[in-house]
């Protein structure tokens, strides 16, 4: 910095030197160091935004007095303000030379031109797309009880309708994850909020024209669901420093939290009001205001952003460990990765119990508990409610333990412990309750505690291979795709030939086999480059 102009005669001073010089100097040397603070506090703004003049700003208020950090002299006799004044200078340099060696630069919240930071406006639209995806799921949930009365569905044609969703969800996963690595996901985003929205709406004329065209139509609804995850997971990885993951990435996954619960609270209203087929009119028009904000609005990369402030794209840059967007995906090397098949096993442990849940609640609190379909709808929104609030609360915790210094490793490993174990408990304690307030607070603290998830598995991705994030994605969710596939066919099947409780002992079963696979070859590391 400027340190090489300061003279050697800044050292220190004598204490008996100091002490005549504070009682000789006048009240504006007393401000000296304040005003030099102030001044390197100007200079740092001017520098981050690109300009070069670098005149001194005035503080807004300086200390009275003197100060022990001031109490500098000249060693002849003379000059002893000046002398002072330099080594406040000398101490304030070295201080913030310190500081930016331990990434003391982040910026806060809101910029230094009193913007909000681009980076987390990326965050809320990626959490608003999610809301959406959600929504457009869980709404055959609830409309399948309707439409099962209208069209005499038994059980396991319910199942086959509501996996028909995975067929198509399964293809785009890897696929997905491949051209938002490749092209960027803003593009791949787009195009599958704009696909399912479509599906959405065309579903009530497909239901009409009879169980093969339904079958199609969810399916393709599936395909445009399949590349959400893996293009968030790439915008992410380029948008979001490392310190801020847990918490950016807690906010996206609560955005489908969100949307399960917007999508069972109001399903049951459109259902009571205007039908069924209104459900999915109303939804899947939502999809084209998202597309209009997004397709203006967002970049691939802050690389990519013009509006983007110059101290945010340094924060973000001096962090990333995203790299340049990948041209061939070493396949070999990925799958030669213990951590690596980890997350695909991990994965499908943690789907099968989610995605049976996710479909199947509804249908629970109807046919075990006895409340009707408003009854059902509104019950169904509180589990995911509570994941909403667990995932950012363990979002903050997560990022918390890894400044504080706990490695990432210990940290995804404790995140995702809580993420299984939590459910598997709650879920053994549905089969003794009686009363149905109880089995809905087993429900709700299931789903809190798979929320933790987020900040485990979800989070790992881009620890261990943050150049392919959407394709590790794609890889480890086309095992938790499967899971749904099976899960949920394999739920109606389980339902005419048992009970409930044998449904929830499978995934019992899963969460423990998925805890043991995780703490064992799970890691925090970077392991691909």
């Amino acid at each position: 910095m400027l340190l090489h102009l300061l003279p050697l005669s800044c050292a220190r001073p004598r204490p008996e030197a100091a002490a005549r010089f504070r009682s000789s100097r006048p009240s504006s040397c007393a401000d000296g160091g304040q005003w030099v603070r102030a001044w390197g506090r100007g200079t740092r703004r001017r520098a981050m935004r690109g300009r070069t003049d670098v005149e001194p700003e005035t503080p807004r208020r300086g200390r009275r007095g003197g100060s022990g950090d001031d109490d500098g002299h000249d060693p002849h006799g003379a000059g002893s303000g000046g002398a002072a004044l330099l080594e406040t200078v000398r101490r304030l340099l070295l201080a913030r030379e310190e500081a930016d060696a331990k990434g003391g630069d982040e910026e806060e919240e809101v910029d230094e031109q009193g913007r909000f930071p681009k980076r987390w406006a990326i965050v809320f639209l990626c959490f608003s797309a999610f809301l959406l995806c959600n929504m457009d799921r869980v709404n055959m949930s609830i409309a399948i009880l309707p439409m099962s009365a209208e069209y005499g569905w038994n059980p396991q044609t319910v199942g086959l309708i509501q996996s028909s969703f995975f067929w198509g969800y399964l293809l785009t996963q890897i696929a997905g994850g491949i051209w938002a690595d490749t092209v960027g996901g803003k593009t791949v985003l787009g195009f599958g909020v704009v696909w399912w929205s479509i599906a959405t709406a065309l579903t009530p004329i497909a239901a009409k024209l009879g169980l093969p065209f339904l079958l199609v139509v969810r399916a393709f609804m599936g395909i445009g669901e399949g590349v959400a995850m893996p293009a968030m997971n790439n915008i992410l990885s380029k948008w979001v420093p490392v310190s801020e993951r847990s918490r950016s990435l807690a906010l996206v996954y609560s955005g489908m939290y969100l949307g399960s619960v917007t999508g069972l609270a109001f399903s049951p209203l459109l259902i009571h009001k205007y039908g069924w087929p209104s459900v999915f009119y109303t939804f899947g028009s939502l999809g084209a205001v998202w597309f209009a904000t997004w397709a203006t609005k967002a970049y691939s990369s802050p690389l990519e952003d013009p509006g983007i402030s110059a101290a945010e794209k340094k924060l973000i840059t001096s962090q990333s460990t995203a790299g340049e967007p990948v041209k061939t995906i070493p396949w070999k090397l990925i799958l030669s990765k213990p951590p690596v098949w980890a997350l695909i096993v991990s994965h499908f442990c943690h789907n099968w119990g989610t995605f049976i849940l996710l479909t199947w609640m509804p249908t629970y609190y109807n046919q075990v508990l006895k409340f009707d379909l408003m009854e059902s709808g509104l019950l169904c929104v509180l589990p995911w409610f509570t994941m909403a609030v667990s995932a950012n609360v363990g979002g903050w915790i997560a990022d918390t333990l890894v400044s504080r210094g706990v490695s990432v490793t210990t940290v995804r490993k404790i995140m995702q412990s809580i993420g299984f174990l939590g459910p598997a408990f709650f879920l053994t304690q549905l089969s003794h309750v009686n009363s149905p307030a109880m089995a809905v607070l087993c429900m709700a603290c299931s789903q809190g505690t798979d929320a933790f998830s987020q900040s485990g598995l979800y989070s790992n991705h881009q620890d261990i291979g943050p150049r392919y994030a959407g394709v590790l994605l794609g890889l480890s969710n086309t095992a938790g795709v499967l899971a749904g596939v099976f899960g949920t066919a394999a739920t109606g099947y389980i339902l005419q030939h048992g009970s409930w409780d044998n449904v929830f002992e499978v995934s019992v079963v899963l969460y423990l086999v998925g805890t043991l696979v995780w703490n064992v070859f799970s890691t925090g590391e970077k392991i691909l480059d």
